[in-house]
């Protein structure tokens, strides 16, 4: 097979609630789409959404990169293009991913083409802080089958950890919390929070300290007193050999756009396996693309709730077959085979850059 057509696009999804983050209040997504067009009608596509903070990369160097590995690949056969966009991932592994995730599709990776039904539960934000707005969201959203709750803390310690309690006690056994911190404390401030925490119900506190501060993370990991997981700083296999040497670092997060292709992401939660430390998989601010991707890996990969939820959090799906969520989890039967919505994907489009034989041919000449 070899690749006819390639565009890239940003497109532009609010949210059905802004999600509050201690780096940003996030009001929409506006990720970049990359689809791939074979020369026998195969369509494959992949999306990154890249936010300044939690990661390294630019929104506009990605864009940049995405056009130009869209413009590379065309001509191509998968092969020769995953070769492109794999020396392409120390650039900018956020639009690389994208590339990488729509030849897997057009390559229909073993882990996507699902035989069995499979069933991946989900972890939920709880956002908000109003007692009785709060005890009515933890009902809500415990009757929707959530057994895993995410906390986003790193704003006032003192006021985290009350906030944290109350929760402790609206939920009680009820379901399980994770706290995410999202790089928001520094180490003192991150190590006040977290050796004070009452670890019931608690399975982890992830990311405490700025991405790249492997300092801070280290101190307040040995004196948490719930086990610490990192995400932010982890972009490769060395981030993760790194992490495993931390002391009080339990668990790791991957997310496929920031590994690059499924076999990337597999390779990497095998390696935080081989390790001893316990993955956790998915990105709570995809679109179903991504989403969809990561839990087929999760089916397979991970026992635990998978934090791929972003899906539910926009005000429109852009799937025609639109992943189904019930009771807690994603189900996606034996089968499956996400089509993209083209008319909706086009009315949230904010720019597009097209590339084919003509084009190119146009360009060069």
């Amino acid at each position: 097979m070899k690749i006819e057509r390639a565009s890239v696009r940003q497109v532009d999804l609010p949210l059905r609630v802004p999600y509050e983050v201690s780096l940003a209040k996030i009001e929409r997504f506006d990720p970049f789409v990359v689809e791939l067009h074979g020369n026998e009608g195969e369509h494959g596509f992949g999306e990154a959404l890249i936010i300044p903070g939690y990661t390294t990369e630019t929104v506009e160097g990605s864009w940049r990169l995405c056009e130009h590995l869209a413009s590379r690949v065309v001509g191509l056969d998968t092969q020769a293009a995953r070769a492109v966009a794999v020396n392409s991932v120390h650039e900018g592994v956020g639009a690389a991913s994208a590339v990488l995730a729509a030849l897997d599709m057009l390559d229909k990776h073993s882990l996507l083409a699902l035989r069995t039904d499979v069933e991946v539960p989900l972890l939920a934000p709880v956002q908000s802080s109003e007692p009785a707005a709060l005890a009515d969201e933890i009902e809500s959203t415990l009757a929707k089958g959530f057994r895993t709750l995410k906390v986003k803390v790193g704003f006032d310690w003192q006021r985290d950890l009350d906030h944290v309690g109350r929760i402790q006690a609206l939920v009680g056994e009820r379901a399980t919390l994770r706290l995410d911190a999202n790089q928001g404390f520094d180490s003192a401030d991150g190590i006040a929070f977290a050796s004070r925490l009452v670890p019931r119900g608690i399975e982890l506190f992830e990311q405490p300290c700025p991405l790249d501060d492997w300092r801070a993370n280290a101190a307040v990991a040995a004196r948490s007193a719930v086990p610490v997981m990192l995400d932010e700083s982890i972009y490769d296999l060395g981030d993760i050999d790194r992490a495993s040497a931390i002391d009080g670092v339990g668990f790791v997060k991957l997310k496929l756009k920031k590994m690059g292709s499924v076999d990337m992401l597999v390779e990497g939660l095998q390696r935080i396996r081989a390790h001893g430390l316990v993955p956790v998989l998915g990105d709570g601010v995809s679109l179903e693309i991504g989403c969809w991707a990561e839990a087929c890996v999760a089916a397979h990969a991970i026992d635990n709730a998978g934090e791929m939820n972003g899906f539910l959090k926009t005000r429109e799906r852009v799937f025609e077959n639109p992943l189904t969520f019930s009771n807690g989890a994603i189900r996606i039967p034996a089968g499956y085979w996400p089509r993209l919505d083209a008319e909706r994907v086009e009315r949230c489009t904010l720019r597009r850059a097209a590339f084919g034989s003509r084009t190119l041919a146009a360009r060069d000449a």
